[in-house]
């Protein structure tokens, strides 16, 4: 009989087959990698690492004319000795631009070459601080410099404007509009959890029906890493939570889907993608809204909960946020107001 097993528990099964099948693409030595990082990573990042470190021996194997001829599953760890620094920066510049063996054209910008060198450098470290390389090159090739990106958010009134379209309906077709009446009080439960907590998609539609204490009015959610926290909604929230809870309680799930909280029209437990196509769905109705997707949500919760209480701190403990300076991004369009604000603060002549 197969073993029911929690949403966190099932995606790590997943994630873990996942990586077993990339890793047959990899020489045999990043077994070892993989194991020695496994304590102290989450799966997802251990297969983001697969991914970067797949394209990178495959670039070694197809621009490198010493290793054309053998297969990657067969390189040995002596490689990552042979390989220079003046090697590594001429895969970043490939990385700009390239074909893939299947034909698809693939471009990097400086984020997404950023985290293929530092897949490449976790990489080195590890093999170099088990002393079984002797050269490390990675560690000296030089991280390509960011240009940060304005923080994308939505003001109050289009806060105000997406909840009002979530609830109406009036703008989606006939067709959307027959299952907005079978889900729209899950939707509004969902983006108003969204809006007033800036939890993560993921964090979201990992929710079970216990992991809500309405007494205290918290949620029990797992954060990115694996660790448990407790978030606390207001008044609003609490609300939308509660109406979809007496809903939920006459659904009959799925089998295995029972704990789910939020649930698909399947009346299985909603995923990702499709909290993601319900948020590009609503956004698309409100007039000359930004490009909003649940991360620009996010980003609302955190640059207004910074506007609210002025404690970044807070901020970062709310939003789970490890480095302070991650948070800061949250906060950005906070120094854009005050430039507004300071544009008359000097005065020139007196009036």
């Amino acid at each position: 009989m197969a073993q029911n097993h929690t949403y966190h528990e099932q995606i790590n099964i997943d994630n873990e087959l996942k990586l077993r099948e990339l890793q047959k693409k990899l020489p045999k030595f990043c077994s070892t990698f993989f194991r020695g990082i496994e304590p102290t990573t989450s799966s997802r990042t251990r297969i983001a690492y697969a991914y970067d470190l797949g394209i990178f021996f495959n670039y070694i194997k197809t621009e490198n004319p010493k290793y054309s001829n053998i297969n990657i599953s067969e390189l040995d760890l002596d490689i990552l000795d042979k390989l220079t620094a003046t090697d590594i920066e001429e895969y970043l510049e490939y990385l700009k631009y390239y074909i893939s063996d299947d034909g698809k054209e693939h471009t990097n910008s400086e984020r997404g070459i950023m985290r293929k060198l530092a897949s490449v450098r976790t990489l080195y470290n590890y093999f170099y601080r088990k002393e079984l390389i002797k050269n490390n090159p990675a560690s000296i090739v030089s991280m390509p410099k960011l240009h940060d990106k304005e923080i994308i958010r939505l003001d109050v009134d289009e806060v105000a404007e997406l909840l009002d379209e979530v609830e109406n309906g009036t703008k989606l077709t006939k067709s959307q509009q027959n299952f907005h009446t079978k889900t729209k009080v899950r939707d509004i439960a969902i983006l108003t959890l969204l809006l007033g907590t800036g939890i993560r998609v993921s964090e979201c539609v990992g929710i079970d029906i216990n992991d809500i204490d309405f007494k205290n009015t918290g949620i029990k959610i797992q954060r990115k890493g694996g660790y448990e926290t407790i978030i606390y909604f207001g008044d609003e929230v609490e609300e939308a939570l509660k109406n979809y809870m007496e809903e939920r309680k006459r659904i009959v799930p799925v089998e295995g889907h029972e704990d789910a909280f939020f649930l698909s029209i399947q009346r299985k437990r909603m995923g990702v993608r499709s909290v993601e196509k319900l948020v590009k769905k609503y956004a698309g109705l409100v007039t000359n809204l930004k490009k909003i997707t649940p991360h620009k949500l996010r980003s609302t919760y955190g640059t207004t909960l910074y506007q609210e209480t002025g404690d970044i701190y807070l901020v970062a403990d709310v939003l789970g946020h490890k480095d302070v300076n991650t948070t800061k991004k949250h906060y950005a369009a906070i120094d854009d107001e005050r430039r507004r604000k300071a544009r008359n603060a000097v005065k020139l002549r007196n009036d």
